[in-house]
């Protein structure tokens, strides 16, 4: 395992693990790639990546592949699915980088994006025509399968000499969230397809005889993955949130449809922590009063079974939001072109690099603290500890 490296400088020896948990954004997931980029150069490695959607396919990729090539294959995809801008942003204004950002989501829309998807003819016919279920879709995604296969080494991830993988997707005949874990089966690049599956745009993925579709649908946020994993174990969790559950009135459509996005896709991750804190505070309870047992008392059956009940793990979570810009429009998450790529990832780079500076989880933790959540505002760290 790769995780010794990442105890060096902005974290101990006490935190176990280190979690990296990416949002489905479409191409606001270049923001994410940013992030990786922090975390790599500060030596904070994640031991654990678990994605959805674009992040599932950013989590493969950085599992994927040796420390040394992880950056180098990020910046291989995100260069291979960007185009030429249409205009030359440095010579024009804010204002009119909204004209620039529908005339590339038009692009996508009509031609696809290289190493990505491609437009599907028979989608131009009436929607009542019966094709395949793997075909069922706007868009015809083989050119990713494609670029997922040279860029990511699957043989790796299974061989667990790296980072461990997890996936999210949803079945589509029971609507339940089913999670691909490296840890627990061999992962191909189906399972990081199925998890990519939004329709209609992109038709399901079909593994082991049962049709996948976009674990987005159920929850974009696989923050609950990491939540609920057992055995626990002291962890640092950077979670990356690509759309925002608060925003401002909206006053046109293209704000209406924006808001509507943002509340659809936005992280539940407030609701799942709550939860989690919950059932976290009372394990820390358990788990004192196991330890205040004599040890005869300790060593009967009845007690093991209270002290594997029992918890004394601490989570450190840092949320790490992305904020757009005035120029971005509702179709932010199809905007593929060079100019805003580029601008998502030195974002994320910058926010990360922010964040760590501030390594708010290397404070003294209380004992009876279990989560303590380190939120990073455009202005500010926030720190707030649940107890």
């Amino acid at each position: 395992m790769e995780r010794l490296g990442c105890m060096k400088t902005k974290t101990d020896r006490s935190k176990q693990r280190i979690a990296l948990v990416l949002q489905g954004g479409g191409a606001l997931g270049a923001y994410q790639a940013g992030i990786y980029q922090a975390l790599h150069e500060h030596e904070l490695t994640p031991d654990w990546v678990v994605g959805t959607s674009i992040g599932a396919i950013n989590a493969a990729i950085i599992a994927g592949n040796p420390y040394a090539q992880r950056l180098t294959r990020l910046r291989e995809f995100w260069d291979r699915v960007s185009h030429d801008d249409n205009l030359d942003l440095a010579r024009i204004p804010d204002q009119a980088r909204q004209f620039n950002s529908w005339l590339a989501t038009l692009d996508a829309m009509t031609r696809g994006v290289p190493g990505f998807f491609t437009p599907r003819l028979f989608s131009l016919f009436p929607a009542g025509l019966a094709v395949p279920p793997e075909a069922a879709s706007f868009y015809d995604t083989g050119a990713l399968s494609e670029t997922l296969k040279s860029l990511v080494d699957f043989d790796y991830i299974n061989a667990a000499r790296g980072i461990r993988l997890t996936v999210n997707a949803v079945k589509v005949t029971s609507g339940d969230l089913v999670s691909f874990d490296s840890a627990k089966r061999a992962l191909g690049v189906e399972h990081i397809m199925a998890s990519g599956a939004l329709p209609p745009g992109f038709s399901a993925v079909r593994i082991d005889g049962e049709l996948y579709w976009d674990g987005g649908l159920y929850s974009n946020t696989p923050l609950e993955t990491v939540l609920n994993d057992a055995p626990h174990a002291n962890t640092l969790c950077f979670m990356v949130d690509l759309w925002s559950a608060e925003g401002p009135e909206p006053t046109t459509l293209d704000e209406v449809e924006t808001r509507q996005k943002d509340v659809m896709f936005a992280s539940r991750s407030k609701r799942h922590i709550d939860a989690y804190l919950q059932t976290h505070k009372l394990q820390h309870t358990v788990r004192d009063l196991y330890d205040r047992l004599p040890d005869e008392l300790q060593s009967k059956t009845d007690d093991d079974v209270l002290a594997a009940l029992g918890c004394a793990t601490t989570m450190h979570i840092v949320r790490l939001p992305y904020a757009g810009r005035d120029w971005h429009m509702a179709s932010k998450d199809i905007n593929f072109s060079r100019g805003s790529i580029a601008w998502r990832w030195d974002q994320g780079y910058r926010d990360a690099s922010r964040a760590i500076e501030q390594a708010g989880w290397l404070a003294a933790t209380p004992k009876d603290v279990g989560v303590i959540v380190h939120e990073l505002t455009p202005y500010a760290m926030k720190e707030r500890m649940e107890k």
